[in-house]
């Protein structure tokens, strides 16, 4: 009979606050809750939403389907529960943060997902990727418009730029331009790219109007666009900022003009500014209503930076005139005159004036960790400037800062302070030991300086100790004491009931320890270290005098009974689950095994290539398995020290294996490998197979721990998260595991090769269609295709039926399709038409590509059903649209074609007429309900300035910089 095995799956994800590969977003809540917002960021492949003051995560949005990390995010300003997620395969999710469910996906990009932007209507979504492209969304329709191509590497900033109608004029001329123009045009977009450049793209005429250089030392790594679109700010490498004014006026009423004059430039470059810092910039944030941006690098610090008003630039312009003109006098120049009327001039137009006039720096916020992301938080009625800051090492801080009006003196200095932060639930560092507690209750991490004792039920962080730089860490008997040895040689014991440290004992001379184990007596504890000794430990209980009295206090301390030296550093040390062996892994690359109780040596393992990094016996003491930085795993047999498998596990460095106590055969000979090359892989000891392989984690995989009941694995890795694993009921076949491992590397093969060959005449274009082929596509294609040959059949069977009943009326009915029938007798077309409503409409356009030309002529028959039917018109009318446009030379070229499409064309016409003439007459019933309302004397009370007042009331009554309302 064939073995089965039992299947781990994932069941918990905690550890992480906010992972370091994504922006963040704040959102602020509504009028009802603690006033305080929410930070909404990515955590892997995972978006977490935070609540701020209380630290508590609020939802946790995960795709099913999905495994890579999130790389951008995007709030949609019309709707604020619609938010963009961008991942690292390219593709996107739009998520309703009501329902924490994904409502729409997209497909376009062919790498990571670097910046997303939703337009003001929100309608639309741009979305920006290492692979250079900019692909631009139509949200309603779910579908990808249009790809832009221009920039030669990642696109790192993008915006779309629609700026308010401006006309000239009054009365009824005017409001009919307006009219015209609201209606033309569908705005500019603003982009940059890690290749210096800046581009507007018209995407009316979809095609880019303007590049200009954005930074003069090589790369571009933000971009920050103004609120009312007046000018944006650029970054890039040494501190160096762009100032750009943008021609919003030019820009509105050029776009109803065809014939633009060359001399035209929209962007103009202002001038330069410096930071204090001269990391690379990675964002450039405007504040939504207040005259302040923030610009961060890779550094623990954000600047912030304040534009002027005009009287401030103005007295500024005058301070520096008057320092001239005191020269000009100290120097007695014959030209001094000259020089005054032309600064005079200057001094009069403020947008001549220097741009460090303009923009100054406000403050420099210092931080704890090095910046990711960062956002400005506004709640409404708060008046003061506050920043929320996600740092890479895990971590998510509020800071407020003192703004400009808030100051009593010119001589005071804009300060801030540290609000609020979310730190507790997870490591500021790597993971790099796990520790379960006897009962399966408490888990323990240790990192460098910290470590957190969880509750594995909840998740939830009970104890955080400060600690050094801990390398492995353990439950003593009981539950109640962890004790862990730290890089720096030092034992340190800590009390989980107290939070306390009980006693630090430098073991191993400031050498590192890299392992310890307690005794499975629990009566004494090894540690092994890089001072080449395995030091042996005893737990005593001391009396010790409390000071200033008489009284003593019983106290646990460590006892060194004896030290076992060997000949290289010890990287890691086992007992034997019987207690008569201890196993010694060496930097030398060989496994000593020795006897408990004489220290004798027993067996030299050799045989691993470079040093063995992890180890565990089995619980009937009869198998040791060793993993070593030269990607293999070996079993050896404990009675002769016989090699029984060498197994090449992984693709990198084994860093952790760990034997499951019990299993099926009760002999507990599975096993777990954990590796830097990402992944977790199930063993048997026994018949020396693969039983699983566990993908999940984003980076290499430090620390492993097995569950004394067997049934749960906790993992630790580089990506800040700690993940358990639950067996489950589901069994695993050996062959089946092997064939789904085969097709899932099939399929990314086959997806990669179609990518690889564009289409031909899209290669040079600028703009290109919003197409990828995924395994998802070319299923739906192939459903389609099948649909079509099932309904054709059925068609010319039923014709033919027809034509004999004609002539002879009592034969019987055809036997139709199987399928047709248990479908409820449906008929072909409305079988093919359901086909298609299931494909998703952003699937869709790919899905009709994978059909080849023989199969079109079946599909046009079927559109001329469905339009002569009036089955589903915008469908009809979209599939055929892109099949014409997709396969035009070969249609024209077709007679046969020619006669269907007149049919299609007259049908099409017949329906969208009758069609028309219905909306016509609703809109003519609505009209007639309006005015008998109206007639009623019904009046709407609706305060005219309403709008007005709660923006007033949302920005603390602050003035709001530069939004124009054309009405």
């Amino acid at each position: 009979m064939v073995k089965s095995y039992l299947k781990f799956e994932p069941s918990k994800s905690f550890g992480v606050v906010a992972s370091s590969n994504s922006n963040l977003v704040w959102t602020s809540r509504g009028k009802a809750g603690t006033g305080a917002g929410q930070a909404v960021v990515a955590a892997n492949e995972e978006v977490l939403v935070w609540d701020i003051k209380k630290g508590e995560l609020l939802s946790r949005w995960r795709d099913e389907n999905c495994r890579a990390k999130v790389t951008a995010i995007a709030q949609s300003r019309t709707d604020p529960d619609v938010f963009a997620v961008g991942y690292e395969d390219g593709s996107i999710r739009l998520w309703d943060s009501k329902i924490a469910t994904s409502v729409v996906s997209f497909n376009g990009h062919k790498s990571a997902i670097t910046t997303l932007a939703f337009d003001k209507t929100g309608v639309r979504l741009a979305s920006g990727a290492k692979d250079t492209d900019v692909i631009v969304w139509d949200l309603v329709a779910e579908v990808g418009q249009y790809k832009l191509r221009g920039h030669k590497d990642q696109v790192t900033g993008l915006q779309f730029v629609e700026p308010d109608p401006i006309v000239q004029g009054d009365g009824e001329e005017e409001q009919a331009l307006m009219a015209v123009d609201t209606e033309a045009g569908e705005g500019f977009l603003l982009t940059t790219g890690k290749d210096a450049l800046i581009k507007l793209w018209d995407l009316t005429s979809r095609h880019c109007i303007e590049t200009h250089v954005a930074q003069t030392n090589g790369e571009c790594w933000a971009l920050g666009v103004t609120p009312d679109f007046s000018g944006c700010v650029t970054a890039g490498n040494d501190g160096e900022m762009t100032v750009w004014a943008l021609d919003v006026a030019a820009l509105a009423s050029s776009t109803r003009k065809v014939d633009l004059s060359q001399s035209i430039n929209f962007l103009r470059d202002r001038g330069t500014l410096h930071r204090s810092s001269k990391e690379r910039a990675v964002e450039v944030i405007f504040h939504p209503r207040r005259d302040y941006f923030a610009v961060h690098g890779v550094e623990k610090s954000v600047e912030i930076w304040r534009i002027r008003n005009e009287a401030e630039i103005k007295k500024s312009l005058a301070r520096k005139k008057r320092r001239k003109r005191e020269k000009q006098a100290k120097d007695k120049k014959a030209d001094g005159d000259l020089d005054m009327d032309d600064t005079e001039g200057k001094a009069d137009d403020i947008t001549q004036a220097d741009i460090s006039d303009v923009i100054v720096q406000h403050v420099i916020v210092r931080t704890t960790g090095k910046v990711r992301s960062v956002d400005w938080a506004i709640n409404p009625g708060s008046k003061d400037l506050q920043l929320l800051v996600g740092s890479t090492n895990n971590l998510l801080e509020v800071y407020a800062v003192i703004g400009k009006e808030k100051l009593k003196s010119k001589s005071d200095v804009p300060d801030y302070n540290k609000a609020l932060a979310v730190e507790l639930p997870g490591h500021r560092t790597d993971i790099r030991s796990l520790s379960i507690s006897s009962d399966d209750k408490m888990l323990a991490s240790a990192a460098n300086g910290s470590l957190k004792i969880w509750n594995l039920k909840t998740q939830a962080c009970i104890r955080t100790f400060e600690c050094g730089y801990a390398l492995c860490c353990a439950f003593l008997p009981g539950d109640k004491v962890v004790i862990v040895g730290t890089k720096e040689g030092d034992l340190q014991l800590y009390d989980v009931a107290s939070a306390a440290l009980l006693e630090t004992v430098n073991a191993h001379d400031g050498h590192a320890i890299w392992s310890l184990q307690v005794h499975p007596d629990g009566k004494s504890v090894v540690s092994g270290g890089a001072d080449k000794t395995a030091k042996f430990w005893d737990f005593k209980i001391v009396q010790e005098p409390v000071l200033g009295t008489t009284r003593t206090t019983p106290k646990l301390k460590l006892v060194q009974l004896r030290i076992l030296k060997v000949s290289d550093d010890i990287l890691s040390l086992r007992f034997s689950p019987d207690a008569k062996l201890l196993a010694v892994a060496l930097l030398d690359s060989t496994v000593k095994v020795f006897f408990v109780d004489t220290l004798k040596l027993y067996l030299n393992l050799y045989g691993h290539k470079l040093p063995v990094l992890s180890m565990d016996i089995s619980y009937d003491s009869k198998l040791i398995v060793t993993s070593s930085a030269d990607k293999n795993i070996r079993i050896w047999g404990l009675d002769f020290g016989d090699c029984h498998k060498a197994l090449f596990g992984h693709q990198d460095s084994i860093l952790q294996v760990a034997f499951i106590p019990h299993n099926s055969d009760g002999n507990g000979h599975h096993f777990f490998s954990a590796s830097k090359d990402r992944t977790i892989k199930y063993w048997d000891g026994d018949k020396f197979e693969q039983i699983q392989r566990i993908d999940g984690h984003h980076g290499e995989i430090w620390a492993l721990a097995v569950s004394h009941s067997g049934t749960t694995l906790v993992s630790a890795s580089h990506d800040k998260s700690i993940r358990v694993w639950q067996e489950t009921d589901e069994q695993i076949f050996l062959e089946e595991e092997r064939e789904k491992e085969l097709e899932e590397l099939y399929e990314s093969t086959l997806t990669t090769s179609l990518e690889q060959d564009p289409d031909e005449q899209d290669a040079d274009r600028e703009v290109a269609a919003a197409s990828k082929q995924t395994v998802e596509t070319l299923m739906a294609g192939e459903r389609i295709a099948e649909a079509l040959e099932l309904g054709m059949a059925d068609l010319n069977t039923l014709e033919q039926w027809r034509e004999a009943h004609q002539t002879n009326p009592s034969i019987a009915p055809p036997q139709r399709n199987p399928i047709f029938v248990a479908l409820g007798n449906i008929s072909a077309e409305a079988y093919v038409l359901s086909t298609l409503q299931r494909i998703k409409p952003a699937a869709l356009h790919d899905a009709l590509l994978v059909l080849p030309f023989a199969a079109v002529p079946m599909l046009f028959t079927f559109l001329n059903l469905f339009a002569q039917r009036e089955m589903n018109v915008p469908l009809t009318c979209r599939i055929l649209f892109f099949m014409l446009k997709t396969h035009h030379r070969q249609i024209v070229a077709s007679r046969t074609m020619r006669a269907m499409l007149e049919g299609i064309r007259a049908n099409l016409r017949r329906a969208l007429r009758r069609q028309k003439d219905e909306m016509g007459y609703n809109i003519a019933a609505l009209k007639v309900v309006g005015m008998q309302l109206r007639e009623r004397s019904v009046k709407d009370y609706v305060d005219d300035k309403w709008e007005q007042k709660e923006e007033q009331a949302r920005s603390g009554g602050a003035r709001k910089r530069g939004f124009v309302h054309v009405s």
